[in-house]
């Protein structure tokens, strides 16, 4: 008898979306299973606001569980797939578990690269999950503490004090904004450290910020983060990181104990066992998602490089596309089923955004250039929107209304287990 299991590899925007829409329409003698490394999914765009405490760590994902219906759910890594014998390995809390596979669906995104850079895997922080987040928000708690504990006069004040970003997209402009209002409005609760001895550093190796948007809008970016004291240096390729500098490819060098790295990514070592065909990085596709005119094995989101019908090009990985990708995905995987022609991939963007810190931002929506107050607000009601039960948008509608009037929350949030209490290591 033919198998009749579609399997779903991540639990993202691309996965989710996908087993949801495919949960409603696949026939009901098909099982639908979908695999993820964690029970819940992340808003990754929302990640920056953790950082800068305008929300808590649990208000950015989602469990999974409670969005399914028909699908089986397995926590697990997905580590060995048998093309040929249509089986898949993958590694869950009890051990090894394979499973049979009519058709695979790969929307597992992709790894933080931060080897990318000499010495930025030893001392560079990457921003990719919501423990990244968190880490940074706390090691730049722990900057702080340290600059009040350096005596006065002692260089090493400024080299605590000092956070520099790397990489001017959109995580990078957001993280640097949300922090540079994190550690100004911070402040006040740290007596000791004097005006000038916190500092935010954010280096892009191009010409402007925000490459993705309109140039107009990148600039308007770079001057709403130098407007909160960020010092924006486009331009500054990073050379080299070690754990009290950077140094740039002119030869000159920062001094900061803490380095964030938003640039570099790399594809799922099961993508390379496959042998699929890979594009800057991400897993090439047909225009319809499938891999090739096998039409076994599909992939979507942030991991594929999937062709875009609108303008030839190909798509962005950014969370809209990935939604608009698992619909387009869910319809041709019906009509495959049914023997009928898959279609192309076809999107008309609905814009970009970004947040440049608290009330500020910029976005290009249908064709509008957007800056400041208006684009923040744009920002918001859009990720707000996305959040998938009222009762998660109502805890973060108030959670965001409650920051607006009230200071950040500063507090060092360590997961201290009593077998930890007397280690003299600090996390």
């Amino acid at each position: 008898m033919q198998d009749r299991t579609l399997v779903v590899v991540g639990g993202g925007f691309a996965g989710t979306t996908l087993v949801r829409a495919l949960e409603k329409r696949l026939p009901q003698d098909w099982q639908l299973v979908l695999i993820s490394e964690e029970s819940y999914t992340t808003f990754n765009p929302m990640l920056p606001e953790v950082v800068g405490a305008a929300v808590f760590p649990e208000h950015v994902i989602a469990p999974l569980r409670p969005m399914l219906t028909r699908t089986r759910f397995i926590m697990g890594r997905l580590t060995e797939v048998e093309r040929s014998a249509r089986r898949l390995r993958c590694t869950t809390l009890t051990g090894q578990l394979d499973l049979r596979f009519a058709h695979l669906v790969l929307a597992f995104g992709t790894r933080a690269h931060i080897d990318i850079l000499p010495g930025m895997a030893e001392h560079g922080l990457p921003l990719k999950l919501v423990g990244d987040a968190l880490h940074i928000r706390n090691k730049v708690l722990q900057r702080m503490a340290s600059v009040e504990l350096c005596e006065e006069g002692d260089p090493a004040r400024r080299e605590h004090g000092h956070i520099v970003v790397v990489g001017g997209g959109f995580s990078g402009v957001e993280v640097a904004g949300a922090l540079a209002d994190f550690m100004r409005e911070g402040q006040r609760y740290y007596p000791g450290i004097r005006c000038g001895e916190l500092s935010v550093t954010l280096l892009h190796d191009g010409e402007r910020l925000l490459p993705e948007l309109p140039a107009p809008l990148g600039l308007a970016a770079g001057r709403s983060l130098m407007q909160r004291g960020v010092d924006v240096r486009v331009g500054a390729r990073v050379v080299q990181v070690d754990g009290s500098s950077v140094t740039l490819a002119d030869g000159s060098r920062l001094s900061a104990r803490t380095v964030i790295c938003t640039v570099g990514t790399r594809i799922n070592p099961v993508a390379q066992q496959l042998g699929l065909p890979v594009l800057r990085g991400r897993i090439q596709t047909l225009p319809d998602c499938a891999v090739d005119t096998a039409r076994d094995v599909w992939a979507l989101g942030d991991c594929a490089a999937v062709p875009n019908a609108v303008d030839g090009g190909v798509s962005p990985p950014t969370a809209q596309f990935a939604v608009a990708q698992a619909r387009h995905l869910a319809d041709n995987l019906v009509a495959h089923l049914k023997g009928h022609t898959t279609q192309p991939f076809s999107y008309r963007s609905k814009g970009m955004m970004a947040t440049t810190g608290h009330h500020k931002g910029v976005a290009d929506a249908f064709g509008l250039h957007l800056s400041g107050l208006s684009a923040w607000l744009l920002w918001r009601a859009y990720y707000l929107s996305r959040m998938p039960s009222f009762g998660r948008k109502l805890r973060i509608w108030v959670e965001w209304t409650w920051s607006l009037f009230f200071p950040a929350d500063i507090t060092h949030l360590r997961f201290t287990r009593t077998h930890e209490v007397d280690s003299t290591t600090q996390r």
